[in-house]
């Protein structure tokens, strides 16, 4: 946190922590924290739940995170469509096979957690790189589950890209079919090239112009909703980190004065 000190927080709206790294910290870390959280909204991104998993839920871990959100004022709280779990963690984010039962199973211990939290949560669309077992598409699997859990929807644009690529669909049509009333925040962040038919997603790297384009059309289709940028290694400068967080915002404002220039032509129109 040195380096965001000494750079300042003028250019950052919000920032977000995985719940599982900061619910025990202590010390210089747990002030670093608070000092944070006193001068920003936060949102956390669970790491563990495992809403997928054949595990029973944490239920312990869920009543100590609860706790947590309510101490430092977290504004939401996401998890991963996936599963890491199985007997033990598996240190990975394993596909959620795409079928009728598995909607049903996850949708109901999504119900449960946001009973215990006693808010909504967002799940997040997850990168994956088999569809085991599935008997539905991606985008309908994942409409139904928010449908069924009455939960929202954590828009990972970066996901999307790396989805369409690897697995051969059209990212702005997927896009336009997710139900963007429940988008809570969204997600934007780089990727490895591994081949021409084979992204993987790290946030490791800086994002690309095609992920930047259907960010836009996500604010274009949707309106402008909060959006995080993502980047867990490869640390560039902060200057660099700042100027893709400049942008976000940049673009957050160009489609905003469209919204409203719309929302606008409409009104006179109607008097008309």
């Amino acid at each position: 946190m040195g380096p965001l000190r000494a750079h300042g927080t003028g250019d950052i709206h919000f920032m977000e922590l995985a719940p599982e790294n900061w619910m025990n910290a202590g010390g210089r870390y747990g002030a670093a924290l608070r000092e944070f959280s006193s001068r920003l909204p936060f949102v956390c991104h669970g790491l563990s739940l495992s809403l997928g998993g054949p595990s029973p839920l944490d239920e312990p871990f869920l009543h100590r995170l609860r706790k947590f959100l309510d101490e430092h004022g977290i504004r939401c709280y996401s998890e991963h469509l996936s599963y890491c779990t199985d007997e033990g963690h598996l240190y990975d984010l394993m596909p959620i096979p795409f079928t009728g039962e598995a909607i049903r199973y996850v949708a109901g211990r999504i119900r449960r957690v946001q009973d215990i939290l006693e808010r909504r949560i967002a799940i997040e669309n997850v990168s994956y790189y088999a569809a085991p077992g599935a008997e539905l598409s991606e985008i309908e699997f994942i409409t139904a589950v928010l449908e069924e859990a009455q939960c929202d929807l954590l828009l990972d644009v970066n996901n999307i890209y790396v989805n369409s690529i690897n697995h051969g669909y059209d990212p702005l049509g997927f896009l336009q079919a997710l139900p963007g009333q429940r988008i809570a925040y969204g997600h934007i962040a780089g990727h490895y090239r591994e081949a021409e038919d084979l992204l993987v997603d790290t946030h490791g790297a800086e994002v690309v112009i095609d992920v930047w384009g259907i960010l836009e059309e996500a604010y274009k289709a949707f309106g402008v909703f909060p959006t995080l940028l993502e980047r867990d290694f490869n640390l560039p400068p902060i200057s660099e980190l700042m100027a893709e967080v400049r942008h976000i915002t940049q673009l957050q404002t160009k489609w905003q004065a469209h919204h409203k220039t719309m929302q606008n032509d409409r009104h006179h129109r109607k008097q008309a």
